[in-house]
This record gives C-alpha cells, sequence and structure tokens, in this order.
C-alpha cells in the first residue's frame, strides 16, 4: 500500500511580541518531523520559548534552489514539514516560493497556518484607505531604479505598502515626495509590536522632517504606507505627462516640466523626477 504523502505547513510567526504565535502555529511546530527557516537561530530562540524541540534546517534566497529537491521526496516519503521565515508570514518579501510552487506541482499538500504580516498589521492602524491596497515590498536600492520604479506608481489610486531598510529611509522619503508630491497622505510604521512601536501619520514632507530630526524613527523594522492617487489627481498627472513628452523635444527637462504643470495641474515634482529617473538608467 502506498505511503501517504505528508503536509508543508506554511506558518506565520510573530513580527515581534513572540505572544502573537496562534495555538494552532505551536501545535503544527511541535508536530511536523523538522522545520525550514530562513536563519535557524532565529527560529531556534522562538522555539526554545514555547518549549519545542523540532529539528531545523536552512532555507534561504541563497540555498533554496539546491534544498527544495530534498524537500520533496521527504513530503512524498509522508514526513510532514514546516516552512517559516524570520518573522511574519512566509513568501511576503521572504524565501519559499520555490518551495511551495514545486511541492504543489508535485501534487503534495501545501496548508497555511495564517497570522501575523507586518503589511497587514501597518495597514490596519496607519488610517488610510484600505479597502483597496498594493504591496511593492522592498523599493529598489540604487536611487536611479527606485526613482523609475516610484515614477510609474504616481497615478496608482490604490493605497501603497512598502517595506524599507532603515538606512534607505531619509533617501525613499525624499522620492516618494519628489515623485508623489509632499502632501500626499502618509504613515511610517516602526518596530510594530515591540516595545518601541511607532505609528506616525502625516504628509510625506512631514514624515521627511519628523525622520531627519529623530534617529529613532531610523531604527528597526519599517513600513511605509502612502495613499493612493484620487481620480482627479491621475487624470490631471495622465494630461500633465503627455504634455511634458510633447515639451521636452523643444525644451530642457525642468521648464518643461513646469509649464506642463501650470496647464495641467500635474505635480511638477512627479513629472521632473520622471525625467530624471529616466536619464538616470538611459
Amino acid at each position: 500500500m502506498a505511503t501517504a504523502s505528508g503536509t508543508l505547513w506554511v506558518v506565520a510567526t510573530p513580527i515581534g511580541n513572540l505572544d502573537d504565535l496562534s495555538a494552532r502555529a505551536r501545535s503544527v511546530l511541535g508536530s511536523v518531523v523538522v522545520i525550514a527557516a530562513e536563519d535557524t537561530r532565529h527560529t531556534r530562540h522562538l522555539l526554545q520559548h514555547f518549549g519545542l524541540a523540532t529539528p531545523l534546517l536552512a532555507l534561504h534566497e541563497h540555498n533554496e534552489a539546491g534544498v527544495v529537491a530534498a524537500l520533496l521526496a521527504r513530503l512524498a516519503a509522508g514526513e510532514d514539514l514546516a516552512l517559516v521565515s524570520d518573522a511574519g508570514t512566509p513568501l511576503i518579501s521572504d524565501p519559499g516560493f520555490r518551495l511551495v510552487r514545486a511541492a504543489r506541482a508535485a501534487g503534495l499538500r501545501v496548508a497555511p497556518v495564517p497570522g501575523p504580516a507586518a503589511l497587514i498589521a501597518a495597514l490596519s492602524v496607519a488610517g488610510l484607505p484600505s479597502e483597496r491596497f498594493v504591496f511593492e515590498g522592498f523599493l529598489p536600492a540604487k536611487a536611479g531604479a527606485r526613482r523609475q520604479y516610484l515614477a510609474a506608481l504616481v497615478g496608482e489610486a490604490r493605497t501603497l505598502v512598502f517595506y524599507e531598510a532603515p538606512h534607505r529611509l531619509e533617501a525613499t522619503l525624499a522620492d516618494l515626495a519628489a515623485a508623489f508630491g509632499s502632501e500626499r497622505p502618509a504613515a511610517l510604521a516602526r518596530e510594530l509590536t515591540k516595545l518601541h512601536e511607532t505609528v506616525i501619520d502625516a504628509t510625506l514632507g512631514d514624515l521627511m522632517a519628523r525622520v531627519a530630526a529623530d534617529a529613532d524613527q531610523r531604527r528597526g523594522e519599517i513600513v511605509l504606507i502612502v495613499g493612493g492617487n484620487d481620480a482627479q489627481a491621475a487624470q490631471a498627472l495622465a494630461e500633465g505627462r503627455r504634455l511634458y513628452a510633447l515639451l521636452r523635444g523643444e525644451l530642457a527637462p525642468a521648464r518643461a516640466a513646469r509649464i506642463a504643470a501650470e496647464f495641467t495641474g500635474a505635480p511638477r515634482r512627479a513629472l521632473y523626477a520622471e525625467s530624471n529617473a529616466t536619464d538616470t538608467n538611459a
């Protein structure tokens, strides 16, 4: 008689406060044969906190492609495995996609154990529209690529959610303000569920000033939420882009952006930021 295949449990773990680990997640982590973890040292601390001794193996961006076959074989042999990231829900800006895709392609059972996710936690307390949003993860680290990426999002009507590294926060806020306008509503959520949790809702310009003046706001795990572009502003931006494209063939970029902004009401800095991004990456 053939052995029934095992289950790959995709388990969400706390983003800070260990008490956020659900009873079901504790049960699964304690019952599986092995846990595939982004950082075994980090996950071992979590297991020890709950008195669990389940074996761990590393699965991260550098080795995932190489260990998938072995994990699929264990699942096919009937072993139950768990997949965790350092914090939050696996695959959300974390490794695990290759394993999940391969397991599903092989007809193996993949089941979620839902729980914390930094982007949802931040969105729930930001005070910005949450019925429609888009998660963009981490923006490009290089300035030119980041500005070009943001230029393509200026007309996005949905609320935007980003992750950002502390050492890039000031530069990213400056680029967001240049692309979207300093008056665009936004929120900075930092160290959610931890001792120094902070949520600041303000305009992008005000957030820039607050972060520049307070070094504490440049520490820890960071989520940025930016309000979407309303329909009228989106239409003005589209018209501004069309006029700017026509003018740029005859005028310097700054002058073309200024004239296009005056005639259409589009944010001049958004047009000019798009021009700079294109020039930088040409």
